[in-house]
């Protein structure tokens, strides 16, 4: 206990909860677009440092990073992100920083993804934890046959930052649903801020309320993404995650 609390600071306008002292009790942050001019992430390799060595700074140890896989966008290959990665990891061991780098992928639910389930290799955070998305327009159609498909191949269905699809908001039960059929949730942290508007922090808020949240990630794309963060430490709601646990730290 001695530990946890150490990890807080006090927050005198703020006296009902201790404001975390930096974001190191969840150690790991599993999405976040930090290989060079692959997707709409980080642009040249001196970002991607930059971004990197302040990640550490604000007290991550390991980094796991989530390129796009969409097939008529960023139609990025195991082979792509992995080879991203090894020029990344030299980089980071250049500059001296202290972290683990790792990749896995942010697959788009398309009409391909079933296909690429079935027929692919596919990155996953921990071998285990398949991360992907839907649009931000129209609610999916075949959502319980991709997590079907992902179940029954050995992976964990992991849905990135589900308090960002607004179609869901007046039908909270979907969430519901959705565990119900073994989907774990990753929260991106900056909507604990408001950093994507009024609506997403409220449910942020309400599917932490309802121990719903099982990951939590950056989903950092730049600097406009790491100065949020830093917002982000002050939130009740994150240190609400803190004192709840997620998985981070076991990754």
């Amino acid at each position: 206990m001695s530990f946890f609390k150490s990890l807080f600071r006090s927050k005198s306008n703020e006296p009902d909860y201790p404001a975390l002292s930096d974001f190191s009790v969840f150690k790991t942050d599993l999405h976040s677009h930090l290989i060079p001019g692959i997707d709409d992430g980080v642009k040249d390799m001196d970002e991607a440092v930059d971004m990197i060595s302040k990640l550490h700074g604000l007290g991550f140890t390991k980094l796991i990073t989530t390129p796009h896989v969409m097939s008529d966008y960023f139609r990025n290959t195991p082979e792509i992100i992995e080879s991203g990665l090894e020029d990344l990891k030299k980089a980071v061991i250049k500059a001296g920083i202290p972290v683990q780098l790792e990749a896995a992928a942010e697959y788009y639910l398309d009409e391909f993804l079933i296909n690429k389930i079935q027929n692919e290799r596919l990155l996953t955070i921990g071998g285990k934890y398949l991360l992907f998305e839907v649009s931000y327009i129209n609610p999916p159609d075949n959502i319980l046959n991709v997590i079907f498909e992902i179940t029954v191949r050995g992976y964990t269905p992991l849905l990135a930052h589900p308090e960002r699809y607004p179609f869901w908001y007046e039908k909270f039960d979907e969430y519901r649903k959705l565990k119900e059929a073994g989907v774990l949730f990753q929260l991106n942290t900056n909507s604990l801020c408001g950093y994507y508007g009024g609506p997403a922090k409220k449910i942020a808020e309400k599917l932490i309320d309802e121990n719903m949240i099982d990951f939590i990630g950056s989903d950092l794309h730049g600097a406009r993404h790491l100065e949020s963060l830093k917002k982000v430490i002050s939130e009740k709601h994150l240190w609400k995650l803190a004192e709840i646990g997620v998985r981070n730290a076991a990754l």
